[in-house]
């Protein structure tokens, strides 16, 4: 009960953040890659805060516990090559986020707004995932070895 509150509390205070940035407004951010006309470099600050107190983040909790408070251990990534899977994924979500002025971190808590548009992007990404999952899982052999 106690993980499931604390999810909770942690992702308000993420959507609560993304709101109060202006983040969910998907203009904001087109205007964001709108270099040669209304170009807004408010992006750029919310991403630098945000990087900044990850990072602070992350050093002192690694330093101060062995474990985090409701899982036994972290959950680190043990893949560290940068493939084809990670640059074409990465490809795939900067094409959407432009295209849509929302990356999922900001549509999620847009949906509070009841626009059809953040619907049918959260919609567009769900089923981006089961394409990409099936594509994974179906479509690509592993290396004999």
């Amino acid at each position: 009960m106690n993980k499931l509150v604390s999810a909770f509390l942690i992702g308000g205070v993420f959507g609560l953040g993304i709101a109060v940035s202006g983040m969910i407004n998907p203009a904001k951010v087109l205007n964001f890659f709108d270099i040669a006309g209304t170009w807004d470099p408010s992006l750029i600050f919310v991403m630098g805060g945000g990087l900044a107190i990850a990072f602070a983040g992350y050093r002192l909790v690694f330093r101060r516990r062995e474990a985090p408070v409701f899982e036994p251990a972290f959950a680190l990534p043990t893949k560290r090559a940068i493939d084809a899977e990670l640059v074409g994924g990465a490809a795939v979500f900067g094409i959407g986020w432009g295209i849509a002025g929302f990356c999922p971190g900001g549509a999620i808590p847009a949906l509070g707004l009841g626009y059809s548009a953040t619907l049918i992007f959260v919609a567009a990404v769900i089923a981006g995932i089961i394409v990409a999952r099936f594509a994974r899982t179906r479509l690509v052999q592993p290396a004999a070895t």
